[in-house]
């Protein structure tokens, strides 16, 4: 097996923009951009795979949490094609981030992810 070289936060880094994407045809270049095409997003409440159903995850957390970004808490780790990193949701309002999170990711040999598994750490109660 051969081992290649990522850049592990420029990929988290655009990973980030993906979720943070406004609007659809944004939020579609930009999964289109980060993922495989047959790449999943796995978490406790989510499991899409492929582009459309992973926009239509992502979408869904901003008509949830209107006026929030995604933003990364500390640092990237990563080794052969994995990486793992926290996170949070964060208001634009007033800062606070009912949100937070660590992924683990798996890339393929061109630094698009093939993978994601998400753990919520912290999460609101209700609907």
């Amino acid at each position: 097996m051969t081992a290649h070289a990522h850049d592990y936060d420029a990929v988290v880094r655009r990973y980030f923009e993906a979720w943070n994407a406004d609007g659809a045809r944004a939020r579609a270049g930009a999964v289109a951009e980060v993922w495989t095409a047959d790449g999943r997003y796995t978490d406790p409440v989510s499991d899409a795979t492929g582009h459309e159903a992973i926009g239509a995850v992502i979408a869904a957390v901003h008509e949830r949490f209107p006026g929030f970004v995604f933003r990364r808490v500390g640092g990237v780790e990563g080794h052969h094609d994995t990486a793992r990193f926290s996170w949070e949701l964060v208001s634009g309002a007033d800062g606070s981030a009912p949100v937070a999170g660590s992924d683990v990711i798996t890339l393929d040999a061109g630094s698009r992810v093939r993978a994601v598994y998400g753990f919520l750490d912290r999460v609101p109660e209700g609907p």
